[in-house]
């Protein structure tokens, strides 16, 4: 697997780019390189949604930012490199409420994030996609695997999130939960916003119950790649461990990264993910 990977790596060239993002390169590229635009989705009595989409062969590539992120991350740009070299349809894009697509960031949930995915599979892509989440994308990748199985052909989790928010509040000491349950809206400190934290209300909490993956088997029968940092002090490893102890499909590989955190956002971090997707690719298009 890793022989195959390196030799497809020859098609591309890693850089790095402005702020030290790592960019993904023709090896024969002359000229600037690319970018695609934003476009809007108009949708009946939702938000419109943000969204670059790149045209090529199947099966193409969606990335799912984390939560409270935009399609303008690291990893999202370089990805769309990437496909953009080989000719394969890649597509990223904004949650409703974050990045450029409207909506409220404190009046979405989990369930309307999952429809924004639902909604980019139905009438955004065609063809088989392979879904790349970051973070709460792993979550929203799951849900949508379940919901629309035939348009899925495989999944890439990083740092998966699965069922975060939820256990992660259900982990508080008893005093600390029933506090939160009075104020009606719970304040997490984070390192990944200028803010320092963000805050989920009860509503919120209790919607995203409705979405839970972890508590029975997972009915999803693609690939699954998860790669996961051991230093990821936002979301823990053995998060990933146990999504793939629980997906039924036998083609699950977890990827353990010593010193990767939980952004995944340097540059080997995102070379590993490149090389993983260009695997699944090879392996998709072999079989058929």
């Amino acid at each position: 697997m890793a022989a195959a990977v390196l030799r497809s790596w020859g098609r591309v060239v890693l850089k790095i780019g402005p702020r030290g993002a790592a960019c993904l390169t023709p090896r024969a590229s002359g000229g600037l390189r690319q970018k695609s635009t934003v476009q809007f989705a108009t949708r009946p009595d939702q938000p419109k949604l943000a969204y670059r989409k790149v045209k090529g062969k199947s099966p193409g590539v969606v990335f799912l930012p984390g939560f409270s992120s935009n399609m303008s991350g690291h990893k999202a740009e370089a990805l769309e490199e990437f496909c953009r070299s080989l000719g394969h349809s890649y597509l990223r894009f904004d949650y409703t409420g974050c990045g450029a697509s409207e909506g409220v960031l404190a009046e979405c949930t989990v369930g309307s994030w999952k429809r924004d995915v639902l909604y980019v599979l139905d009438e955004l892509v065609d063809g088989p996609q392979i879904l790349v989440g970051s973070g709460m994308g792993g979550w929203l990748m799951l849900l949508a695997a379940i919901a629309r199985p035939e348009k899925i052909s495989a999944l890439v989790g990083i740092s998966t999130a699965a069922d975060h928010f939820v256990t992660a509040f259900k982990s508080l000491p008893l005093e600390a939960r029933k506090e939160v349950e009075e104020k009606g809206e719970w304040t997490v400190a984070t390192k990944l916003n200028e803010e320092g934290s963000y805050t989920l209300s009860m509503d919120f909490l209790h919607e995203a119950e409705n979405h839970c993956v972890l508590q029975c088997p997972i009915p999803v029968t693609c690939p699954v790649r998860l790669i996961h940092g051991l230093k990821d002090l936002d979301i823990p490893w053995h998060i990933s461990m146990q999504v793939a102890e629980r997906v039924l499909g036998s083609d699950v590989d977890v990827i353990l990264r010593k010193h990767g955190q939980h952004r995944m956002g340097e540059k080997d971090d995102i070379k590993l993910i490149v090389y993983t997707i260009d695997d699944l690719i090879d392996k998709l298009t072999t079989l058929v």
